[in-house]
């Protein structure tokens, strides 16, 4: 019988303490005199009460390892539950949105999406923009666990090449899981505290500072104000850039950094395609925003390496209205938002190591056509592919352009335009952020969709951070068979 416990268990304890995080916005509105504390104090008492329940009902039952089928569940899980409580100071707060809305917006934030269904972030309460910065922060240092621990020994997508560089979790998930999370915890909260200082040398005030610094240090891109980066323009482009790129390394290779290997993160193939990439697509965008739109060397640079670095990191922090620059840049953009980052790191959508794989198996198709007889083996790294790395990774490609076309499909249905849908669609698979048009592009949000259009978004946004085959798998029979 399948047994949920272990996997109530676990959920039971982060809805709990996630509850508990809820204190910290709420002495923050305390402090500025407002009475929207009460808000995060109801949704801290459910969720600590709720989650407490559920993990004392299953502590019976938690063991030192958990099946194949109970990773799958728990991964999905934690997701699907942790949004759920996250949207009450939403909807029991100073917004008072309706359950779709809050959900959307939390589920955004936790997966860490950056999309928005909120205008007048300007005059929202300081908690409740804090609670969206926490949110996506929490969200970043989970894909990381998940993307090391759970996707690896799931074998989802071709993430079971990097197991045996990091840490072997066979049959120790639990365990292993809070070792890894100690250790990648201490790095993410030193990268964090590092980007707001550097945040505050460039003259952000205090609580914009911290704001920026969490949702920057997990490529999630809420901000504190409508424009976005838009109200800062200038050295904060760079501070920021900067350290999307440090959150979109994998951070494995930190831990080896910090362990004494110093070449690791050097000789990492990924990390130099990653740069070489964002390296090709800054001067490709700079020098036609000087030629064809005439703009000054240094303005051009530095919006090139900012929304170049924000879209390609799936952060989706915006500065200005790119859609402006013309259709070659917009296309361009669209396509950035489906590469991403390196694995094991904060980003999201596609990740280089799986093109690098998918031109590395071509390659060698190509070879092989030329020479018939010859042997021609996929490598990464230097290190032969084994076929079931390349079988996740084709899987992951066709699934992922599959679902992509069937989301676009559904928000036409909703009576979405073309752009809308199909950049909507991506944006939210890929946990980018803004979409293209009018209406979701980065000079606008969410909130005026419908909510038909909303709920398929937050479904995507859950598939496509969790890297696809981890929700559908238990979606299908065979999961509860086995």
């Amino acid at each position: 019988m399948f047994d949920l416990r272990p996997v109530g268990y676990v959920i039971g304890l982060l809805v709990a303490a996630l509850g508990v995080t809820m204190l910290i916005p709420l002495f923050l509105d305390m402090a500025d005199g407002g009475d929207h504390w009460h808000a995060f104090f109801e949704a801290s008492l459910m969720s600590v009460l709720t989650g407490g329940l559920v993990a004392l009902a299953c502590a019976n039952g938690v063991k030192k390892g958990l099946t194949i089928q109970q990773t799958f569940l728990l991964t999905t899980g934690v997701w699907a539950a942790l949004p759920l409580f996250a949207a009450l100071p939403f909807m029991l707060g100073a917004t008072e949105a309706r359950f779709v809305d809050a959900f959307f917006e939390a589920m955004s934030g936790m997966t860490t999406t950056g999309s928005t269904v909120y205008s007048g972030l300007d005059d929202l309460p300081r908690g409740l923009l804090l609670w969206r910065s926490m949110m996506q922060w929490f969200g970043g240092i989970g894909i990381i666990v998940v993307a090391m621990v759970f996707l690896p020994e799931l074998r989802i997508g071709g993430m079971q090449i990097f197991k045996s560089e990091s840490f072997d979790t066979m049959g120790k998930i639990l365990p292993r899981a809070v070792e890894i999370a100690s250790r990648i915890s201490a790095i993410y909260v030193v990268l964090t505290g590092v980007c707001f200082l550097a945040y505050l040398a460039v003259g952000l005030p205090m609580f914009d500072a911290l704001n920026h610094a969490l949702t920057t240090s997990s490529t999630g891109g809420f901000s504190t104000h409508d424009a976005s980066f838009g109200a800062y323009q200038g050295a904060p482009e760079y501070v920021a850039s900067i350290f999307m790129v440090l959150a979109s390394l994998p951070f494995v290779r930190y831990v080896q950094l910090i362990s004494g290997n110093n070449k690791a993160l050097f000789q990492d193939s990924q990390i130099r395609v990653f740069f070489s990439l964002i390296a090709a697509l800054v001067v490709i965008i700079s020098i036609y925003r000087v030629v064809v739109n005439e703009d000054f060397y240094e303005h051009a640079f530095r919006e090139a390496v900012f929304n170049v670095t924000s879209i390609l990191t799936g952060t989706g922090f915006a500065s200005v209205d790119y859609q402006l620059w013309g259709a070659f840049p917009v296309v361009l953009f669209f396509f950035m938002g489906l590469v991403g980052g390196c694995a094991g790191s904060t980003c999201c959508s596609v990740k280089i190591f799986r093109y690098q794989l998918l031109f590395a198996a071509i390659g060698a198709q190509i070879r092989q056509i030329h020479a018939p007889r010859g042997i021609f083996v996929p490598r990464y790294d230097g290190r032969r592919v084994s076929n079931d790395v390349m079988s996740s990774v084709m899987a992951f490609f066709v699934l992922f352009v599959v679902s992509l076309g069937v989301f676009a499909i559904l928000l036409g249905l909703t009576g979405l335009d073309f752009t809308t849908s199909v950049s909507g669609a991506a944006t939210a698979l890929a946990n980018v952020g803004p979409g293209l048009g009018n209406e979701i592009g980065p000079s606008g949000n969410f909130g005026h969709l419908n909510d038909a259009a909303k709920w398929i978004l937050t479904a995507a946004m859950l598939i496509g951070r969790l890297e696809l085959l981890a929700v559908y798998a238990i979606l299908t029979v065979q999961f509860w068979r086995s």
